[in-house]
């Protein structure tokens, strides 16, 4: 009994290690098994292998996917396959193109310093790329090897370009201490330190990170050196224990924001001295800049203006203080109202308006840039006044003109007629007034050479006037066609004008003033 015992507990002891045998087996195994499974690629299959239909990924080795992770180019994995290998394979794309026709070909990298062997071959209407790294070897490649020299390069490119960043660039805790720098801020922060010291670590700070700490991503800092005033753009990127911060130099841009507030300011200093009342409205048509004389033009309350009504809550305020002609009804009022914002952005508005107060004013639409809309007021009463009173004198010189009984006819130094009487237009049946082009001294006199018979006055006539050295006066006669005679004078005036005096012979009073209300008064000499 004791020998059947001991050879069942051998037994069982041979098929327990068996056992475990076979599972340690199984699990040497399993990888290889699972890293088949899936896979038209072979493990033994060196370097990275992508195998391509078109365009369209089948399947790739590890390796392969390893160089397609670490891409920065996003997209299909065609186009970034490409990305990484044509700067390292010149001309790859033509021979791809061609490869149809040649059925594989083989290149070498140009770098030497990583050298790299690919690949390519058409199989059955796929394509088969591989990239071998000829320092491994094909029979260990490495499995991971280019995917690790793929990010390598990367790593190196980005220390590169962080390290050579013009702006300063920098990672800090919660807490705001600096754990690293790039070269820029290392600079910065060395040319900040009093003579004879070097940077410690922890590194110095260079910024204030109040607006940083409260949660803001851009502040915009003043930092002060040797050399004086310079502004920084901080942009602050959140990480899990603390912000990555980025310095970007603002100094162009703080001189052209404080170059533009100047100018803005010159601007409304030089509109608050306008006697021209301004308002701009924006795209919106909302009231965007207002002078003060527009205050007083208007007599619109500065609280109103300052709400930034609309255009057309503007033009209403104005309608209800009889600031603007009133219409005949509202309606077409509101439609004049678009008419004239219409033709004010068209550059084609200018109107007078003549207000129930008596006043005038002129206003003038303009369009600014970015759809902006101007519109001028100006007072011009005054103007208006002189104007209506010049008219009045010269309405009653002429009435007056009219009064007097010989035929007069005043000409400009440049022979144009300036005026003339009712009895000129009544001895010569002519108005030269109504008709603007027979108005100079040559058709006149041609005029009266017709209505007359041949006499050498007219002759004299021309070369009085058209003579820089004339004399002052100049007399003759003529016979009209009707047998009258008429005496003719031409007498120079200040200024080089000339007037010519026309006077029917025979007449007992020489110079009469007519009258529609009384008999002729005559006045003797």
């Amino acid at each position: 009994m004791q020998i059947d015992w001991m050879a069942t507990l051998g037994m069982a002891a041979v098929a327990v290690l068996a056992a475990m045998a076979g599972l340690l087996l199984m699990a040497a195994l399993q990888p290889r098994l699972t890293s088949q499974r899936g896979t038209v690629f072979a493990e033994r299959d060196p370097g990275a292998s992508f195998l391509f239909d078109g365009e369209v990924l089948v399947d790739a080795t590890p390796d392969a996917r390893a160089l397609l992770s670490i891409s920065g180019m996003k997209g299909a994995p065609w186009p970034r396959l490409l990305a990484y290998l044509v700067p390292r394979f010149p001309g790859l794309e033509a021979r791809l193109a061609r490869l149809a026709e040649d059925g594989r070909i083989t290149m070498a990298s140009d770098s030497p310093d990583q050298p790299l062997m690919l690949r390519a071959e058409m199989r059955g209407g796929l394509t088969r790329i591989t990239l071998i790294d000829p320092e491994e070897g094909a029979a260990h490649p490495g499995q991971d090897s280019l995917g690790c020299r793929a990010l390598e390069e990367v790593l190196t490119l980005l220390r590169g370009v962080v390290a050579q960043a013009p702006l300063m660039i920098w990672r800090e805790t919660a807490a705001g201490d600096i754990t690293w720098a790039n070269a820029a801020y290392l600079i910065q922060a060395g040319q900040m330190l009093e003579p004879g010291k070097d940077l410690t670590w922890p590194l110095p700070r260079l910024f204030d990170r109040t607006a940083i700490q409260q949660g803001a991503p851009r502040q915009r800092l003043r930092l002060q050196t040797r050399a004086g005033e310079t502004w920084f753009d901080l942009t602050a990127l959140p990480e899990q224990d603390g912000h990555l911060v980025f310095a970007q130099p603002a100094d162009a841009l703080v001189q052209a924001e404080t170059g533009l507030r100047e100018f803005m300011q010159t601007l409304t200093k030089t509109f608050a001295h306008l006697t021209t009342g301004l308002a701009i409205f924006d795209r919106q048509r909302q009231l965007a800049l207002f002078n003060p004389a527009l205050l007083d033009l208007t007599g619109l309350p500065p609280d109103f203006l300052t709400m930034r009504p609309t255009l057309f809550a503007f033009l209403d305020a104005m309608r209800d203080r009889n600031m603007i002609p009133e219409p005949k009804d509202y309606r077409n009022w509101r439609k004049q109202m678009m008419e004239i914002e219409a033709a004010a952005a068209q550059g084609t508005f200018e109107e007078t308006w003549s207000l129930p107060s008596g006043q005038t004013y002129r206003v003038i639409g303009r369009p600014h840039p970015n759809g902006a809309l101007a519109l001028l007021f100006e007072d011009i009463s005054t103007e208006i006044s002189r104007i209506r009173r010049y008219r009045e004198d010269m309405e009653l010189g002429q009435a007056v003109f009219d009064a007097v009984d010989p035929a007069l006819a005043v000409f400009s130094p440049a022979g144009k007629l300036v005026m003339s009487n009712a009895a000129y237009a009544a001895l010569w049946e002519d108005d030269p007034g109504t008709a603007l082009d027979e108005g100079s001294f040559a058709a006149l006199c041609r005029h009266w050479r017709a209505k007359t018979a041949p006499s050498p006055i007219w002759e004299q006539a021309d070369a009085f006037v058209a003579s820089l050295s004339r004399p002052e006066a100049l007399t003759g006669e003529a016979r009209l066609t009707d047998g009258r005679l008429v005496q003719c004078r031409f007498a120079s005036l200040p200024g080089g004008a000339t007037m010519a005096a026309f006077h029917l012979s025979g007449s007992d009073q020489p110079f009469r003033i007519r009258s529609t209300e009384a008999e002729p008064i005559a006045l003797t000499a």
